[in-house]
């Protein structure tokens, strides 16, 4: 994917404040009441997000496509983080008494603080990946990532930043297919977009403390067992970790220096190593295997299946026999 030069993005002050008879000053505690950020950007933007999940341990992520905009965005319970997947749009956000002009395109982010009351105007269509981020996601992961506690996030407009851009693109990808593999991937890349905006985006950013050494081999081989059944066991992040006795934050990285591969490269390893067998040695069809490994649909299995091997599945399986 590759990544486009933006414009800068200009800052400069106005006379009047156009939120003024909208809302109160969004800097005043008394900024009106928040509101749920996926319910709220649905106001605003007039339609349903094309894919959308979430998880109470790890906020949601939406993929929108909505129309020209001009509203205000009213506080908000969650920290909003976008990045934009297609197009190159200019975009003008109002809050308080500046008005930030930018350009919505791959490689840049949108940061909406919670509680933050801010007037958009954006003229044409626009594609938006949004990342809602609980406030107390954010301070986990400082104390997990041994951190000073975090400062207010700050307030961001389509700003240059490819490393988080990519981040939430990679998230939007797992919205569909197995149901595990997506929300493990989902989990991981929240836990390193809020480290990321811990370090770049905060008041007083704190250094994250670097994790030395790996899992011990009872755990590991625990957190193995766990990723391997075939049974409901959950193979989330939060469970993967609990049963280390470890941090979300921490249990990631131990797990990546004692195998190489991050919990979800892992289990999507394992998972096309399973296919690979039932294609090989079985006349299981693709239908069924796909279900059999938990994905949403045989179009969803073959996607997956093609982006690690480059072949579909029917093909991988004649080649084989």
């Amino acid at each position: 994917m590759s990544l486009q030069t933006r414009a800068p993005v200009m800052t400069k002050p106005i006379l009047h404040d156009p939120l003024q008879d909208a809302t109160t000053d969004p800097q005043q505690p008394d900024a009106g009441p928040r509101s749920p950020a996926d319910q709220e950007m649905a106001r605003v933007l007039k339609t349903r997000p094309i894919r959308m999940a979430s998880d109470p341990s790890s906020g949601a992520i939406a993929y929108w496509t909505h129309d020209a905009l001009h509203d205000v965005v009213r506080p908000m319970l969650d920290h909003v983080v976008m990045t934009y997947p297609a197009g190159s749009q200019l975009l003008e956000r109002r809050s308080g008494r500046s008005v930030a002009i930018g350009t919505a395109r791959q490689g840049v982010v949108t940061i909406i603080p919670a509680g933050s009351t801010s007037r958009w105007d954006i003229h044409q269509r626009m594609h938006v990946v949004q990342l809602y981020l609980p406030h107390a996601t954010l301070e986990r992961v400082a104390g997990e990532a041994a951190t000073a506690r975090p400062g207010d996030l700050l307030e961001q407009t389509a700003h240059p930043d490819s490393v988080t851009s990519q981040l939430l693109l990679s998230a939007a990808d797992a919205l569909d297919g197995s149901a595990a593999l997506d929300t493990l991937f989902r989990h991981q890349l929240t836990e390193l977009v809020t480290t990321r905006l811990l370090a770049v985006y905060t008041g007083a950013p704190g250094r994250i403390e670097p994790t030395v050494g790996g899992l011990s081999p009872t755990v590991l081989r625990r957190a193995i067992e766990r990723l391997r059944s075939d049974s409901d066991a959950d193979v989330s992040l939060v469970a993967l970790a609990a049963d280390a006795q470890l941090s979300r934050f921490h249990f990631c990285r131990a797990f990546k220096e004692s195998t190489g591969l991050s919990p979800h490269a892992w289990l999507r390893q394992h998972r096309l190593e399973q296919a690979m067998n039932l294609l090989r040695d079985t006349d299981e069809t693709v239908v069924a295997i796909a279900a059999m490994l938990g994905y949403s649909s045989q179009t969803a299995f073959a996607a997956a299946f093609k982006k690690l091997t480059g072949d579909t599945p029917s093909d991988w399986r004649r080649r084989m026999r």
